[in-house]
């Protein structure tokens, strides 16, 4: 395993313990895959999800291939569970990084979503970093350094057909790392807004789906992990941490995402009507009962016919391959599917 530094702050002692990396939604898909790449630049680890389970699992991973991880369950929606855990990590050692990925995915049209919903992916996806960044900024500040990555997407800047709450929260979490940049300037303090698009780290299986959910499952797994749409997981995240550890202030990994947003800020009433044309060619929203239900891609795979599921399983190869090796739990492992709630 590497263990030089290059981008630890001048003030952290070379000879010293391993600095440390803070990543919260790190037990799978891109954040174990972060993970992964910070181990190999030479950081000990400190995992939390909600899930204890999938904590073991990363963490065994992890340590099979050399690196030293820690991991402690935490939800990040609860201020005072976050804080008790920075607590907790710095006992350890000072968090040189944060790093926050953990996110909920949540896809189906507008007439089947609820204010819960909304509720969840706020809460999530921009309490969450809230929560995690005033809790350690201000002890990075006190220290004269450190680094702060915060995962949003290009979804929190264009707003993504049929995940309005996800573009919701991922809006706000932009505004506040963008923000919060400023506001720590010239302390040694930096935040980089991580703002990526679609990426093959077998989260559909594990997302959240609402309306016709076997048709949803459909046209978003098959966007999810198509090459020419998406990126790879290993490569986006390498990228990612690099920007952080560099300090700066937006990486965009993923190429779709660049081009989307130099389309809109070109031409915003052209990329709103495009928005529109795409919503439109998608599932309606069923009219019965049944609406608001919510099931996890694992099980909304199985609404789909044999054979649309054959179609959606060889568009969709490299992310089952992906979710293997991310951690991303789901029946056909065999493995125990822990509550489809969050991390990317």
């Amino acid at each position: 395993m590497q263990t030089t530094h290059d981008t630890v702050p001048p003030s952290v002692d070379r000879t010293a313990v391993a600095p440390l990396a803070l990543v919260v939604g790190g037990s799978r898909g891109l954040g174990l895959a972060a993970a992964r790449v910070l181990a190999r630049r030479g950081y000990r680890l400190f995992l939390t999800s909600r899930n204890a389970e999938d904590l073991e699992r990363a963490a065994d991973q992890l340590r099979t291939e050399g690196a030293t991880v820690e991991v402690e369950a935490c939800d990040v929606r609860d201020q005072a569970g976050i804080e008790a855990l920075v607590e907790l990590v710095e006992e350890t050692g000072p968090i040189e990084v944060l790093l926050h990925v953990a996110g909920v995915i949540q896809v189906g049209p507008l007439a089947s979503l609820s204010r819960e919903d909304f509720r969840e992916a706020i809460d999530i996806m921009l309490w969450g970093p809230i929560n995690t960044a005033l809790a350690i900024s201000p002890l990075m500040v006190k220290r004269g350094h450190g680094r702060i990555g915060v995962v949003t997407s290009v979804g929190g800047l264009i707003p993504a057909p049929h995940l309005l709450p996800y573009s919701t929260a991922k809006f706000g979490a932009t505004g506040f790392a963008r923000g919060l940049r400023s506001e720590l300037a010239g302390t040694g303090v930096t935040v980089t807004t991580v703002e990526p698009g679609l990426m093959r780290t077998g989260s559909h299986l594990n997302a959240q789906f609402v309306g016709d959910q076997g048709a949803e499952f459909a046209w978003f797994s098959s966007a999810d992990n198509i090459p020419l749409l998406s990126m790879d997981a290993d490569r986006a995240a390498a990228q990612i941490v690099g920007a952080v550890l560099a300090g700066r202030a937006v990486v965009q990994p993923t190429p779709l995402a660049k081009v989307a947003q130099r389309v809109d800020a070109l031409a915003p009433n052209a990329t709103a009507f495009m928005l529109g044309v795409v919503t439109r060619l998608l599932p309606d929203a069923p009219t019965s009962s049944t609406v608001h239900e919510k099931i996890p891609g694992h099980q909304a795979q199985d609404r789909l016919s044999p054979k649309a599921r054959a179609q959606v399983d060889r568009l969709t190869t490299l992310g089952r391959r992906a979710a293997g090796r991310l951690n991303q739990s789901f029946r056909d492992t065999g493995e125990v599917t822990p509550e489809p709630t969050v991390l990317r």
